[in-house]
């Protein structure tokens, strides 16, 4: 039995699905989302509660039970609350910037990155040190989180680069002399 997978989603007030076959619509104040369920589990709406079931007890079955879930809650969480993820930029003369539909870093590189921000995401600088993207999908917010950082990662001993605001970096002490 997966834990996950039997519980059920309930929809807060003033969001809206909708169960065509395998697809599922959920409309929300924050946008809509759709998914398409894969043939391993069966999915019943009723009473604003959307419940997800394996069709057999096999092993496929039951572990695409609870990711299909999962996939569920995140798209009802998405179009209500979003999703976020924020950036600290550390080093000298590291700094990002947003410059119209695009996200300059000075990363110590010889010329400036110049990130394009894909369709859905929303990235603001609140200082020159913190980029915090948001978003309805999950997926999304932290894929272009992950494309953001991979551009320096933080190094073990002066922790320069970019991090999560919620990552810690396992410092390493330097050369003795």
């Amino acid at each position: 039995m997966s834990r996950i997978g039997k519980k059920p989603i309930e929809l807060p007030a003033g969001v809206d699905a909708k169960l065509e076959g395998r697809d599922l619509t959920v409309k929300g104040p924050k946008g809509e989302l759709n998914m398409q369920f894969v043939d391993e589990v069966d999915v019943n709406f009723e009473d604003n509660k959307i419940t997800v079931l394996p069709v057999n007890n096999g092993k496929l079955a039951r572990s695409m039970w609870g990711m299909q879930r999962t996939l569920v809650d995140n798209i009802v969480t998405g179009v209500t609350e979003g999703f976020s993820k924020t950036l600290e930029i550390n080093g000298v003369g590291y700094r990002a910037a947003l410059k119209g539909k695009d996200l300059q870093l000075q990363l110590g590189y010889s010329h400036d990155v110049i990130f394009p921000i894909p369709e859905g995401i929303d990235v603001k600088c609140p200082d020159q040190t913190t980029v915090v993207i948001s978003g309805i999908e999950k997926q999304k917010v932290g894929q272009v989180a992950a494309e953001i950082r991979e551009w320096r990662k933080p190094e073990p001993y002066k922790g320069k680069g970019i991090k999560y605001a919620d990552e810690y970096i396992f410092r390493k002490e330097g050369k003795k002399k």
